[in-house]
């Protein structure tokens, strides 16, 4: 079971990592290194060969407890299944979607089955957010009080179907809504993947070639956008032709001048950005983008070094030479994975050194149900943005940012104004959202955004229980 560890015994869970010199933190260069997938009994005979094939890896994700038996043999504990079973029925946003790629970095050195392969699990900070068990999640708060399904108000924002437009050069375009992987914590939990016990998710109505020629229409009437996200749910999950398709006629747009492509695929299956085909399409891609002057750049989510191997850096170098500008990482901060300085330098060393990945967000967790055992509060945030100062270069450092309901991303020292003894905090800003034309106090007002009621001290957490609904 996941243990709250003391923020004065955090060093000392880590083992001392000062440098000689008497750094906080000891920079030291690790070289990548691909977990043996065949300590998993059900994967004892795989080949290298089979695991380098995008087909094998999609056709082998561990989507249920009986497969996660399969897999495990005798390492698991039978309490880890009864534990995994009650979080689906009772607590999971995200049905279970668990690439192979993404197993083997649990555990990655072994441990022997039974009580010290469950220990070691039960601890794994790519576990807690890949395969998330009730008894990680809080009993006394489970979800905050002012948590929502769309806790960013994207759908609010929709100028197409699925095309969201917040910001005033930018948009979100969500192409599908599946994923190769599905995160515990995921933001768009109320669309992305299939439903679950305690959420019906929304559908994408229309059809893809319809909603996508609305999208395009949209932006060609709208020249004040420049920026567009692609994403959805991932564009791993989009057939290559229909991605090559769509941003062939993106680029043929006057106005837009930097493309995105959100996919989580680069870390969790990057088996599929290997394939020859689809990366002699991006090297199409990118020669149009560079005779247009159009930017088109990759971002991933990886949110634990050890998520970073081998594998993930051959398919980062292999789009930056098929001629995508760059590759960047936008993780999440999340209790008990990376919420402490030396795993956020730890992993934005080894994106940088060992993979050519960009260092760039580092988003709070969002305000979605259930999620309280993930989030940290504004004041944690910025004591982590403080401690990985200096250690990066500066274009290389990354910011941690609150993505604040109807205002959008802010430097957590971007603050207004902070009542730390009920968790609120208030933000302003600079610009009106598509929904706020006529809105003549959208510049004016303070918006607010949430710290996990348990993190407060108790006059906040009484006043919460008395003025929580």
């Amino acid at each position: 079971m996941t243990s709250t560890i003391e923020p004065n015994r955090r060093s000392e869970a880590r083992g001392d990592r000062r440098s000689r010199d008497g750094q906080p933190y000891a920079y030291q260069r690790v070289e990548l290194v691909e977990p043996d997938w065949t300590r998993f009994p059900g994967w004892a005979d795989i080949t290298e060969e089979q695991w380098r094939d995008v087909q094998w890896q999609r056709v082998n994700c561990i989507k249920n407890v009986r497969q996660m038996r399969a897999l495990m043999g005798d390492l698991l504990d039978e309490r880890f299944y009864a534990d995994l079973e009650r979080d689906m029925a009772e607590r999971a946003t995200m049905s279970m979607l668990v690439p192979p790629q993404m197993v083997n970095t649990m555990v990655p050195s072994g441990a022997a089955a039974g009580e010290e392969f469950t220990a070691a699990f039960y601890a794994d900070p790519i576990r807690h957010y890949m395969i998330p068990v009730f008894s990680d999640r809080r009993t006394d708060w489970p979800s905050h009080p002012q948590a929502s399904r769309d806790s960013l108000h994207e759908h609010d924002m929709w100028v197409a179907e699925g095309l969201t437009h917040r910001y005033p050069t930018k948009v979100l375009a969500e192409l599908l809504s599946t994923c190769p992987q599905y995160c515990g914590h995921c933001t768009r939990m109320d669309l992305v993947g299939n439903s679950t016990p305690v959420i019906d998710k929304l559908k994408l109505t229309g059809k893809p070639v319809d909603r996508h020629e609305a999208m395009l229409e949209y932006l060609r009437n709208t020249p004040q956008v420049r920026d567009v996200v692609v994403s959805g749910g991932d564009v791993a999950n989009l057939p290559w032709p229909r991605l090559e398709d769509f941003l062939t006629k993106l680029m043929a747009i006057d106005n837009i001048r930097d493309i995105r492509l959100a996919t989580k695929g680069l870390v969790g299956l990057p088996q599929h950005w290997l394939q020859e085909p689809l990366l002699e399409g991006m090297n199409r891609v990118t020669t149009i983008a560079r005779e247009r002057g159009v930017s088109l750049a990759i971002h991933t989510h990886a949110n634990h070094a050890n998520s970073v191997t081998p594998l993930v850096a051959e398919a980062s170098k292999a789009l930056l030479a098929a001629g995508v500008r760059d590759v960047r990482n936008q993780g999440v901060l999340l209790a008990g994975v990376n919420a402490d300085s030396h795993s956020l330098l730890d992993l934005s060393f080894r994106l940088l050194d060992g993979a050519q990945i960009m260092p760039y967000y580092f988003y709070m967790c969002d305000m979605i149900p259930f999620s309280e055992h993930w989030r940290v509060s504004v004041a944690d945030a910025q004591r982590l943005q403080h401690d990985i100062m200096g250690y990066l270069p500066g274009f290389a450092t990354p910011r941690i940012v609150c993505d604040v309901p109807f205002v959008g991303k802010r430097w957590v020292h971007q603050i207004a104004d902070y009542d730390t003894e009920r968790g609120i905090s208030y933000w302003t800003k600079n610009y009106r959202t598509s929904i706020e034309a006529s809105d003549s106090e959208a510049l004016t007002r303070t918006y607010e955004y949430y710290d996990p009621i348990h993190n407060l001290p108790e006059s906040g957490q009484e006043w919460w229980r008395t003025h929580g609904e």
